[in-house]
């Protein structure tokens, strides 16, 4: 059975759980992460050098970054739905899979820091401020493109790239700031939570 090292509250755990999901991949879960077994043990170094969640053991076969595991897990498990094989449908999903870990994930790291987490680090009022603007603005881009799909993220189907990109619309709407009127995002966020797979893991890692 397929094994994933992670808590349930992290954003990254919570793509390879809602993959599982979507496939119907049968899994045990460990707590591993912050205020659970610690990740820089010689023991889980062994298994990703970077101490980080999440982590899979698929038999003899272990894997870490989320988004490479979710890509892996779609291939091994017949997700080719989620997951076309015809290189230009794919290419549409990657960009968008990758767009959230770069684009998306650094627009929000200041503000989500600030007011999701209460850092002490990153309160600064200027900042903030910055920061709030910028993820405004990245939301945007991501409105923009679901007006143009009427759907989901990459077409009208759902793919695997809505499940990263569903988990960061699902902070974007837990962060206590003022949010724009962004109709396309909000519509498609309703439309996620009618999925299992996101009433499950998709808000905070609680039913």
């Amino acid at each position: 059975m397929l094994r994933i090292l992670g808590k349930a509250s992290s954003i990254n755990v919570r793509k390879v759980l809602w993959t599982c999901a979507e496939l119907q991949i049968p899994f045990e879960r460990e707590d591993w992460g912050s205020g659970f077994k610690p990740t820089d043990t010689p023991e889980f170094l062994a298994l990703n050098p970077c101490a980080m969640v999440p982590v899979i053991q698929d038999g003899d076969f272990t894997l870490w970054e989320s988004n490479t595991i979710i890509r892996y897990l779609a291939g091994n498990y017949g997700g080719a739905d989620l997951y076309p094989a015809e290189p230009r449908v794919r290419a549409r999903v990657d960009q968008w899979i990758d767009w959230q870990a770069s684009e998306l994930n650094r627009s929000w790291s200041y503000a989500f820091m600030s007011l999701a987490r209460q850092s002490p680090d990153h309160q600064d009022s200027a900042a903030l401020l910055n920061g709030i603007e910028q993820w405004s603005q990245t939301m945007g881009i991501l409105d923009q493109q679901l007006q143009k799909t009427g759907a989901y993220v990459s077409g009208d189907r759902f793919s695997l790239a809505d499940i990263p990109i569903g988990l960061s619309v699902n902070r974007w709407f837990e962060t206590p700031l003022a949010h724009p009127d962004y109709p396309a995002v909000s519509a498609y966020y309703q439309r996620l939570s009618q999925r299992e797979g996101f009433r499950l893991y998709g808000r905070n890692g609680t039913p």
